[in-house]
């Protein structure tokens, strides 16, 4: 069974982490989402597979917000240009929003590696 909590504080610490880690652009985000991936895993506990699921969705759930919020100004600003664009608009931003959350997927790659090593040290 998944553990939110971890999860949710995962995600708090890869955005807390990544908007210092800024400062170095790329490897600033790597070690946020690393970092994230081994705190969710480490409270959620339980091994490796468990660990690295925790930390799969801490890093991935940045990216479903995002996709989220693509597809509501997607959606308003077709919505703005009229009935039929906004139909338009509002079709198109389900297929960016399936996008996003597919790539998100992949892009929380290091998160999953990083929680499996925190569901490790957890034991």
């Amino acid at each position: 069974m998944t553990d939110w909590r971890a999860v949710t504080v995962g995600f708090v610490s890869i955005i807390l982490l990544g908007t210092v880690g800024l400062v170095i652009p790329g490897l600033g985000q790597l070690l946020a989402a690393v970092i994230g991936g081994v705190v969710a895993g480490y409270l959620a506990g339980g091994g490796l597979f468990r660990g690295f699921w925790h930390g799969l969705l801490a890093g991935s759930l940045g990216g479903i917000f995002v996709a989220i919020i693509v597809w509501l100004v997607v959606t308003i600003v077709g919505l703005s240009l009229g009935p039929v664009v906004g139909a338009v608009g509002s079709v198109l931003g389900v297929g960016t929003f399936l996008i996003i959350v597919f790539v998100s997927m992949f892009a929380a790659f290091e998160s999953a590696l990083g929680g499996a090593i925190g569901g490790a040290l957890a034991g």
